[in-house]
């Protein structure tokens, strides 16, 4: 019987060009196998072939290459089904391939670890989310949010310059002078709480925004979330606070607070809500911990 193929997305706009520049050494070092190229002329159409064949059981494994999205893209796909996802960083934001341990650097070495998982793969937690205008679930592996932190991603998103993950934190400076706090309508774990902050995240991993260890203690194995609060501050307090995050010193910071639970409502109105750095519709969210949801080709 013929072994079935690897199905491989890549995404030639990861980390603003990288993706494309590497895609010629991932299939060079996938040479060794049977694949078959399901990405799409977008994310949209990418995300589609995916589920397809997962759906019908059409691959052995999925390996996405790109960043956090394309991490969001291949967690969607693979969810709960014995189809183990591979991931080969080449974002501009690597968080899901870093907390996995994988290779950051190296796309022969991510392709390499991915291959040699495929059928000994590691289980880990997901997000779960829902938001009010979007027409299913998603999930998500590393965080998902509605506030300043998506109004960020989403001036980020937009922004060609600088390169790299420094591009999120001059978004993140220049939506701050506009900025001043948000009222938020929180259900955890059934109980109700008004919480006036500058943002609050949901984290299922450690770090978000290409290093930004914004829940340093967060676990994908422990079948809990993790709610970030950085509560309602002068701007310029948040300023000095935000460096910190890269080293998770500001865990200390009184304004800052965690909540374990698992399951979150956040209602902040109409604001955006992001999920590893992709549009997943508007507020309110309800997020919560689907434990081992999903296998991955990754080192345990």
């Amino acid at each position: 019987m013929t072994e079935l193929p690897v199905g491989v997305v890549v995404n030639p706009t990861s980390g603003k060009g990288r993706g494309a520049a590497v895609a010629s050494e991932v299939w060079k070092a996938l040479a060794v196998t049977h694949t078959v190229d399901l990405s799409g002329s977008s994310y949209v159409q990418a995300l589609a072939n995916a589920k397809r064949a997962v759906q019908d059981g059409a691959i052995r494994a999925l390996i996405v290459v790109g960043g956090d999205g394309m991490v969001h893209l291949g967690a969607n796909a693979c969810a709960n089904s014995p189809v183990p996802l591979g991931i080969v960083a080449a974002g501009t934001g690597n968080d899901s391939a870093a907390a996995l341990g994988l290779p950051l650097t190296s796309a022969a070495e991510a392709v390499e670890v991915a291959l040699a998982h495929i059928d000994n793969p590691r289980t880990i937690d997901l997000l779960r989310g829902r938001t009010r205008n979007a027409i299913e679930d998603f999930y998500s592996m590393g965080t998902v949010s509605a506030g300043f932190d998506a109004l960020v991603n989403a001036k980020a998103n937009r922004m060609s310059w600088p390169k790299g993950p420094s591009r999120y934190q001059v978004a993140m400076v220049l939506e701050l002078l506009k900025f001043g706090g948000i009222s938020y309508e929180a259900t955890i774990d059934g109980v109700t709480r008004t919480i006036d902050a500058m943002l609050c995240a949901v984290a299922n991993a450690p770090a978000f925004g290409g290093g930004m260890k914004i829940a340093p203690h967060a676990s994908i194995v422990d079948g809990k979330l993790d709610l970030f609060i950085v509560h309602k501050i002068p701007r310029l307090t948040l300023l000095k606070i935000f460096p910190k995050v890269y080293t998770g010193g500001h865990v200390s910071h009184p304004s800052v607070e965690f909540v374990e639970a698992t399951k979150v409502r956040l209602d902040a109105g109409d604001m955006p809500a992001y999920s590893d750095g992709e549009y997943v519709g508007q507020s309110p969210i309800e997020v919560e911990i689907a434990p081992l949801a999903i296998r991955v080709c990754a080192p345990a």
